[in-house]
């Protein structure tokens, strides 16, 4: 062949493929492009055969054929290790047969009688797809363009690359396309899997696929169902010590197996797995199947996500529903029942566990608690002493017992109680502080209103004791609609009681007045609460600083019994307050009209003091029992403080002065009759004591103990000091 012809040709051939080139570009597929390949070499090259052959997972695979490639096209697939290394980097042709023996591509050619050939590498700069091979079973001259087929090579791979990334665009199309279709956060979740399940075995042409979730609980990969296929994987994947994924799915995000596994990841975290297993045709799983199989991974865990915050909202809507319902129920138990019992009884139920409501002096004011829970109380009370809670914390009261959540309830910038709520598992989430805190609001809401109630009350019972309790009754017509008010029969018989709190120094410590006199309130309300809940006719109020019961002469049938049960009464509901103090009686005479009430009250007053001085460890006392101090009392108080001052002046004027009680010391020497020794074990003071003071009581007031008169005159000056003890303080 002349050099002139020779070159003509390589023009044409040249320019022939730089026209191939750029129509490849143009093709839209993968498939539409090696034909399009086969058919130009064919037709221009008079060839009897063009092959197409492309490396999957190890191996030369033939993609198409052109022409007759007879036996050749038999000894396919084959091993891409025992071919020549450089196939895929540049041309090869039949003049190299005998310079590479080792290479099985050379060798499968000769035995299949192909005379010439020549390959061109299909690889761009990045991936290395195969090769082309055009072949002819005639001996024919080859010309010198190993380079300009493998540039033209380069031009075929990049086509390929398009090509496939336009499917794999287009694909990624119609798998969107397909889950917008089919998937939804309506459907159940069997559901859903069904549709990915399907759609993840036809995508990769697989005979199995199934989709496993995690189980935190039981650390494990549990099959979801329905699975697509045969069902060839196993029920639970074991998660053990191993920290990757390739140690329990082999083939995680990787072509060239049998099986392909994806991750579905949400929030940076696996969820679960997406996995195929054995592919149709008994061929391996390539790289768009791993493609195809992200994708759906992607969209599997948008789905969960999605349906994750679909069921927290509903739930969240269903939950803030439960609470406003909630919230009606205790508004509406404060409105019917006015008071806590409601209160605790609902969150004891919601929380399935004890409830304590305290008043801000810890006293608890209602509770739910089981009965071998009382102590509970006692301890709630030693942490709310020793700890100044300010907002909601937990505390174990008692050693590996359930936490408690103790929660200050406040009113206007002020301290009105805590509440102290049994949670077993000592966690809360948003709703549920939400439930405490509304719970809280709705305490403060009531202690406030219960104030408003009570101090209402409480006005209107001091305003009617104001006018009815006066020695000169100015407005009948007021007392009577007040009384009416109070639903009380004022022109029925009887009494005034009048009773004392004292609290003791441990109660006191630290307390100004104010807050003495509020933990003197509560003592009062544990009372009224006993009291009136045996009776509804005692009317109880307060009088310049007095408690006082006003009680219905009828319910006398046995005085001294009744007395003693009512006294009784007080005492247990003192104790259960929980506020140590003593508390003591007096109790005026029989009231007949409306008139009587202010001398019942001043009766009750004296005999209050009689009691304090005279019968404390009885506590109690009615104005008919003390007595000669009924004589005592209708006494001028002018003259009964001037004969007083007489009797007892100096010695009271010199116990103040001294710090020597012997005022005290002649009160108790009269009581026993003048009896030295019976005073002096009262006294617990040695009876050498016992007579110095008496020695010096004598010399103060300048008088002789054992004048009988002189005695008489001492014992009746100790009786009306009893009497009228509040006018010398």
């Amino acid at each position: 062949m002349g050099e002139i012809k020779e070159e003509k040709i390589i023009n044409r051939l040249e320019q022939h493929l730089r026209m191939t080139s750029r129509q490849l570009i143009k093709i839209g597929t993968e498939e539409e492009a090696i034909h399009y390949l086969i058919d130009s070499f064919k037709s221009e090259l008079y060839c009897d055969f063009v092959g197409v052959i492309l490396a999957e997972t190890g191996e030369f695979v033939p993609k198409a054929w052109g022409g007759n490639a007879n036996e050749f096209g038999n000894v396919f697939p084959m091993e891409i290790d025992k071919c020549s290394p450089v196939i895929l980097e540049q041309s090869l042709h039949s003049k190299e047969t005998n310079k590479r023996e080792d290479c099985i591509l050379m060798t499968k050619l000769k035995e299949t009688g192909v005379k010439t050939w020549f390959t061109v590498p299909l690889t761009d700069d990045v991936h290395r797809y195969g090769f082309c091979i055009i072949g002819f079973f005639t001996y024919v001259p080859l010309l010198e363009m190993d380079e300009i087929f493998d540039e033209f090579g380069k031009d075929v791979a990049i086509a390929i690359s398009l090509a496939r990334r336009k499917d794999q665009q287009l694909r990624k199309i119609e798998g969107i396309e397909w889950i917008n279709r089919n998937l939804s956060i309506n459907q159940s979740l069997k559901e859903n899997i069904s549709e990915f399940t399907t759609r993840a075995g036809l995508g990769t042409n697989a005979q199995s696929a199934c989709i496993y979730l995690f189980n935190e609980k039981e650390n494990c990969f549990d099959l979801q169902v329905p699975i697509y296929g045969v069902k060839d994987f196993n029920e639970k994947v074991i998660v053990g010590h191993k920290n990757t994924f390739k140690e329990y799915f082999s083939f995680i995000e990787k072509s060239g197996g049998h099986q392909i596994t994806i991750p579905i990841v949400v929030d940076l975290k696996t969820i679960g797995v997406l996995q195929v297993g054995n592919k149709n045709g008994n061929l391996l799983f390539s790289e768009d199947d791993v493609n195809t199989l992200k994708l759906l991974s992607d969209h599997i865990a948008i789905l969960l996500e999605n349906a994750l915050l679909y069921n927290l909202e509903k739930d969240h809507r269903e939950r803030l529903q439960i609470l406003l319902d909630y919230q009606q129920a205790l508004v509406k138990e404060t409105v019917v029942n006015d008071d806590f019992h409601g209160v605790t009884q609902m969150l004891a139920e919601l929380y399935c566990g004890s409830v304590i409501l305290l008043d801000r002096f810890y006293h608890p004011l209602s509770y739910k608690i089981e009965e071998s829970e009382l102590g509970d109380i006692g301890k709630l009370r030693e942490v709310l002493e020793n700890e100044r809670i300010r907002t909601g914390t937990f505390k174990v009261l008692e050693p590996g017992g359930p936490p408690f959540l103790i929660s200050p309830i406040n009113g206007v910038n002020a301290l009105l109680g805590y509440l102290a709520i049994c949670i077993n598992n000592g966690d809360l989430d948003e709703f549920d502080q939400l439930t405490v805190e509304l719970s809280r609001n709705i305490c403060s809401i009531q202690f406030i209103k219960q104030k408003l109630v009570l101090d209402a009350d409480k006005q209107a019972k001091d305003t009617l004791m104001g006018k009815l309790l006066v020695k000169n009754i100015e407005d009948e017509q007021s007392i009577l609609q007040y009384a009416n008010l109070f639903q009380w029969d004022i022109f029925k018989p009887h009494r005034v009681a009048n009773l004392s709190i004292e609290l003791a120094e441990s109660e006191v410590a630290g307390l100004n007045l104010f807050e003495q006199t509020a933990k003197k309130s509560i003592v009062w309300d544990y009372i009224n609460e006993i009291i009136t809940l045996k009776s509804q006719k005692i009317l109880m109020a307060t009088f310049s600083e007095h408690y006082l019961f006003i009680v219905p002469v009828e319910d006398e049938k046995n005085r001294k019994q009744f007395w003693a049960d009512f006294y009784k009464r007080v005492r247990k509901a003192v104790s259960k307050s929980l506020i140590k103090c003593e508390v003591h009686l007096g109790i005026g005479s029989k009231v007949e009209n409306m008139n009587e009430y202010s001398s019942s009250y001043e009766q009750s007053l004296q005999v209050l003091n009689v009691v304090k001085s005279r019968f404390k460890s009885k506590g109690y006392s009615l104005f008919e029992e003390i007595g000669s101090y009924t004589i005592l009392h209708d006494l001028n108080f002018s003259v009964v403080t001037t004969f007083i001052h007489s009797q007892l002046g100096v010695l009271l004027d010199f116990t103040d002065k001294k710090n020597i009680d012997l005022f005290q010391t002649l009160s108790v020497y009269l009581r026993n009759n003048g009896n030295a020794k019976g005073t002096s074990e009262e006294l617990f003071i040695h009876r050498s004591s016992l007579l110095y003071r008496l020695e010096k009581i004598e010399s103060v007031l300048e008088i002789d103990l054992n004048d009988s008169e002189t005695r008489f005159n001492l014992m009746m000056a100790m009786k009306l000091y009893d009497l009228n003890r509040q006018a010398f303080y």
